[in-house]
């Protein structure tokens, strides 16, 4: 029996020699491109397996045009929660059935990084790749996909000379639109828990907060503005500097559901029931908030439809084609028991 060593150290020639075939038959058998019978096919996949033959993945990337992987690079603060595991899972479906691989590589912790990941990926001759950015900036994003020929798409912020290469969700419009949905519940002293204010995401969910309470007519306050982390344990911490500020409010925004969750917790510690001192909505809408009591209300955004067209996208892009969809896409408001009508509530 062919030892390890002896399985890594064999050839495509030792392959040629064992099926009594050619090299280019070998090679023709392994790409699946020219015409070979299916009896020498048969011998070529029998000394594979009696040589344990293994081809070099890089060589055949570098000898044909296309290599049949798509890179995603995402910093590794994302790796956990309902988000990235929908992101995740819908690349990889979305990708196989389109007869593609998808490779994760890790962005880590600066804009340096990101960009590593994406020329790591490049090196290895993926045909496109998808940044899913925390750190590099809309310019160097853009620069990135001038200096390559392969397809670059950016999920979750948009691009400034290269619109039809990103994806992404009007963070700022999602935000505005659940804090509005609470004024005209009649709430007007409404609290709001940030993620880590280095995100995107994060400053546009404060912006869009802001917003509406400044179209309100309403003050806003920057004692009921409170850091989180996206945990569920820095949206209880959240709480307990809001309510050490001693500030009433009778709504709170939590921009993510994890940080809603650990609110909740925290305000019931503190002896105050939800949605009846104090309304909640979070966002995301994670599987276990429709199970929890009350109910939570959240903020849908569509990850599984942005996914599929970073997708289509570059798929028109490889393979020809065309695409002709907007590019920002809208969130869904999930209205369940954790709000609940507010003191200035005045009906219709």
């Amino acid at each position: 029996m062919t030892n390890l060593r002896e399985a890594f150290m064999s050839t495509m020639q030792e392959v040629a020699k064992k099926a009594g075939v050619s090299k280019a038959t070998v090679s023709r058998v392994l790409s699946g491109k020219g015409y070979v019978s299916e009896s020498t096919k048969t011998q070529v996949y029998q000394a594979i397996q009696e040589t344990g033959y293994r081809p070099n993945l890089l060589a055949r990337n570098l000898a044909t045009s296309k290599s049949g992987y798509i890179g995603l690079v995402v910093t590794n603060t994302l790796y956990s929660g309902n988000y990235f595991s929908e992101l995740l899972s819908q690349a990889a479906l979305k990708l196989e059935a389109s007869g593609r691989q998808l490779i994760l590589v890790d962005g880590k912790h600066s804009a340096q990084e990101e960009q590593a990941a994406v020329q790591f990926l490049l090196d290895l001759h993926c045909d496109a790749v998808i940044i899913y950015p925390r750190f590099l900036s809309v310019d160097e994003m853009d620069a990135l996909i001038e200096q390559h020929k392969q397809p670059i798409m950016v999920m979750n912020r948009k691009l400034r000379k290269h619109q039809s290469h990103c994806i992404c969700c009007d963070h700022t419009g999602s935000s505005f639109r659940a804090t509005r949905y609470l004024i005209d519940q009649g709430h007007r002293d409404i609290a709001f828990i940030t993620g880590v204010l280095d995100s995107p995401t994060a400053r546009e969910r404060l912006s869009g907060y802001r917003e509406a309470l400044e179209q309100a007519g309403l003050p806003v306050r920057d004692e009921l503005i409170a850091t989180g982390k996206w945990t569920p344990a820095s949206g209880s911490a959240a709480v307990e500097t809001l309510l050490s500020a001693k500030q009433d409010f009778s709504a709170l925004v939590a921009s993510n559901d994890d940080m809603a969750i650990g609110a909740i917790s925290r305000l019931g510690q503190a002896g105050l029931s939800v949605p009846h001192d104090v309304s909640v909505i979070g966002f995301d809408n994670v599987p276990t908030g429709a199970f929890l009591s009350p109910p939570l209300s959240s903020v849908k955004e569509p990850v599984s439809e942005m996914i599929h067209e970073v997708i289509n996208r570059l798929t028109a892009m490889l393979d020809g084609g065309y695409f002709s969809r907007d590019n920002v896409y809208s969130s869904e408001m999930i209205v369940r028991d954790s709000v609940t009508k507010g003191p200035h509530f005045q009906p219709k």
